[in-house]
Formats: C-alpha cells, structure tokens, sequence
C-alpha cells in the first residue's frame, strides 16, 4: 500500500510539473504584490485540489457510462503520459504556453486550470481511481501531498528561480520527463498485458 501511495505520489507531482510552471507563475503574478501572491497561490491551489478529487470520486461513473474498460485507460493513459515526457524532456516537441498578457491576478484559470489541474492530471487522478477504487483515500492522500508540494514551489517561485536559475529549471524538469517516460511505458505495458492476456506469457 505504501508502494502504491509513493507511485502514485510521483506520478501525479511529475505531471503537474510545478518546476515548469515557475516561469509561468512568476509572469502571471509579476504585477501583483508580493504580499497578495500568497492568497492567490493558495486559492488557486485549493481549486485545483478540488477538481482533482471531484474528479476521482466521479471518474469511475464515468468510465463505466462511456463503457471504457481498464485496459483501454492503462493504454491511453501510458500514451498520454509518454507523449508529456517527451515534451519534458525534450521541450522543442512540447507546447508552450504563451497566452494573452494578464491584466489581472488569475482567478481559476489559467493557473488552477490547466496549470496545475490539466488534461494529464485528470487522466492520471481517472487512471488510479479506475484501476484500484478501493484505494480512493490512498489517492485522495497521494493528490493532497503531490498539491502540498506544488503549493510550497510555487510560493517559492522567486527564490527557486534566482538560485537555480533558468538552465537549472531546465534541465530538473527534463529529468523529471525521464521519469515520467519509464513510468508511461510502465503503465503501457501493463494494459496491453490486460487487453492480450498471451503477451504475459
């Protein structure tokens, strides 16, 4: 059980990516005072943590309305998931975020969504919830830590952005794409065993 909170824990804190959102974060807010940075990031963190959990507790109605099985989600999940460590990795294959000059704080979007809470996180948050139901506060614990951490870099954006610098966000976060990549293959392998049940043998 441990195991599966720490796997867990990994894969949702790499596919947020809260490394990669620094410049991000610090672009966003760069007008709004530092004092109301803290209340911002909070907010939208907590709305992001509440999406992901709504998310999970209603994901398997929804496989089972749209008659996905497993394995079809394990496959897809692994494909999404490898696609995204590629663009970690390799960020010229990756998109990048280049959105409308913020006038104001962000309220939800874009830093809730799709920053935090994006099309990977809610596929990944779908994927435990399908797989091992009977776990849901295990995940439910897992998405809270990953959302913990997140919240703590991204207050910490200034300051990690000034000690590492940029080439050291840079090369943390194709690292975590690495990762990210063998967990994917991981994932992918285990739903085609469970869709061609021979490949295991």
């Amino acid at each position: 059980m441990q195991h599966d909170f720490l796997s867990a824990f990994m894969v949702l804190l790499i596919v947020m990516d809260p490394l990669g959102n620094v410049p991000i974060v610090l672009s966003l807010l760069r007008d709004t005072p530092k004092q109301r940075r803290f209340l911002v990031i909070t907010r939208e963190c907590l709305f992001a943590l509440l999406i992901l959990l709504v998310f999970m507790w209603g994901g398997d109605r929804l496989l089972h309305i749209m008659h996905l099985t497993d394995a079809s989600l394990e496959i897809a999940g692994g494909v999404i998931l490898f696609l995204i460590a590629m663009g970690m990795a390799f960020p010229s294959m990756g998109v990048s975020f280049s959105g409308p000059e913020q006038e104001a704080e962000p309220m939800l979007v874009p830093l809730a969504i799709p920053m935090i809470a994006g099309p990977s996180s809610l596929a990944t948050v779908l994927l435990l919830a399908s797989r091992q139901p009977e776990r849901a506060w295990t995940w439910a614990a897992a998405i809270a830590l990953s959302m913990v951490v997140v919240w703590v870099v991204l207050l910490s954006a200034s300051g990690l952005a000034r000690r590492i610098g940029k080439s050291g966000l840079i090369a943390l976060e194709r690292l975590m794409g690495l990762l990210l990549a063998a967990m994917a293959v991981q994932m992918l392998i285990s739903g085609l065993r469970n869709a061609f049940p021979m490949i295991s043998h």
